[in-house]
């Protein structure tokens, strides 16, 4: 392994703290590029996470440029598009057809994801070590420059510290590194939740990944209320169903509501062949929140830089979130090799912060937008009226698929690609 930048003061060139889809990624890439990185994981694989399993080909695509086997062979389901049902009406939306993307999404359980992705990174020559709970970020007194972790390590949880030139946060959603520098979350920005349970289910083979956009909450039932969000129902190929729902914080009911509850009296109402039943239940309801549209920056501060959830890095139109954390960790790779080949100071700080630059560039006109859908959705009347006149269209939902899934050729496409490109480069970058 070629050190870079290490010296006898450091333990690696590089810490990525967090060995989800962010993380793995991340420590993929800079592995492959001849630094000496330390992969830390607060828990042991496999470990699950809560999750809808679904890739959109904007996912696949980041597997494919990682190196991963995306073939049925290799255990992966694939999928063809999305079905969307709302308004009684149902409607099937393939995959757009396109240069940048594969023609197919795939659904895997995270319990098995994320494991092959962090054992992929190992292959390259990360040092994954597990059992490592990093609780802050060691700053240097006379900078505030990040040169380090520090945490709980082992079964026994014993003090550990480790010191690196850089930092990568892949730690989700909970953003410990982020906070023990008093990097909050932006209130202006939305935020999700999301619940999910797995059923045994005769629907576990579907070619489609299945949407239902009209989610009623039940709990005042003279004044049900229409939320901003989705059902969910994903066949996982192995007899079982992964089942859920996300809602949007632009909703008056989010924070208020039993989501877990939400969901039990929204599958109470799908047939009963179905199996969404609690005796077919093979696990409990979990859920997780959806920190979306940067809602956390800045994402390059000192030494230290916020990939994935820990930056926010959701999409605020479907609620994805593996896709964007892997773009973004090949975004910070990149801008760390980059920098360590440079020497400490101006030269490598300049490289550095094109790590956000990249970001806003790539994602801030398309999440600025989807922060306007996302108001737009909670309230309840044009959450109607797009259920009413949009989903009965299929040219529009073609259209909505591309937009929504953030799927579309900015160069080479059709005229639909062309209008969203063009919304995405004149909306200013969140």
């Amino acid at each position: 392994m070629v050190r870079r930048a290490g010296s006898r003061d450091n333990d690696a060139d590089v810490i990525v703290v967090g060995a989800g889809p962010a993380g793995s990624t991340a420590a993929a890439y800079l592995a492959r590029a001849g630094l000496d990185v330390l992969l830390l994981e607060k828990s042991a694989f496999p470990r699950d996470k809560v999750c809808g399993d679904g890739l959109t080909p904007r996912g696949v695509k980041q597997l494919i440029d990682l190196g991963i086997d995306t073939s049925t062979e290799a255990g992966w389901l694939h999928n063809q598009g999305l079905r969307v049902v709302g308004g009684g009406v149902t409607i099937e939306l393939p995959w757009p057809d396109l240069t940048s993307f594969p023609p197919y999404g795939a659904v895997r359980q995270r319990r098995d994801f994320d494991e092959i992705l962090a054992r992929h990174a190992e292959r390259a020559g990360a040092r994954l070590h597990e059992l490592s709970m990093v609780t802050e970020a060691i700053t240097d007194e006379r900078t505030g420059r990040v040169v380090g972790v520090r945490g709980r390590q082992g079964p026994d949880k014993q003090p550990m510290a480790y010191r690196a030139p850089l930092t990568l946060a892949c730690d989700g959603v909970s953003a410990r590194l982020a906070l023990s520098l008093g990097i909050d979350k932006r209130e202006d920005r939305p935020m999700g939740v999301g619940v999910r349970r797995y059923y045994t289910s005769p629907r576990t083979n579907d070619d489609f990944l299945e949407s239902h956009v009209e989610i009623w909450d039940h709990t005042t039932p003279q004044q049900p209320k229409l939320l901003p969000g989705y059902g969910w129902i994903f066949g996982m190929g192995d007899g079982t169903s992964n089942v859920g729902l996300g809602i949007l914080s632009t909703s008056s009911a989010y924070g208020k509501t039993d989501y877990r509850a939400l969901l039990r009296s929204w599958l109470d109402g799908t047939p009963q062949e179905w199996g969404f039943r609690e005796r077919n239940a093979t696990g409990k309801i979990a859920g997780a929140a959806l920190p979306m549209s940067f809602n956390r920056t800045p994402h390059y501060e000192g030494g230290l830089l916020l990939v994935g959830d820990a930056g926010g890095m959701v999409n605020p139109f479907n609620g994805e979130g593996i896709a964007y954390a892997m773009q973004s960790a090949r975004f910070a790779a990149e801008c760390t090799v980059q920098a360590l080949a440079q020497p400490e100071g101006l030269a490598r700080e300049r490289a550095l912060r094109r790590y956000p630059t990249a970001l806003r560039e790539e994602l801030g006109g398309y999440f600025r937008l989807g922060n306007v859908f996302s108001r737009l959705i909670g309230h309840p009347a044009v959450m109607r009226a797009g259920i009413r006149h949009a989903l009965p269209r299929q040219t529009l939902m073609r259209f909505m698929l591309k937009l929504l899934a953030n799927l579309y050729d900015s160069r080479e496409g059709d005229a639909m690609d062309r209008v969203i490109t063009a919304m995405t480069r004149l909306t200013p970058s969140v």
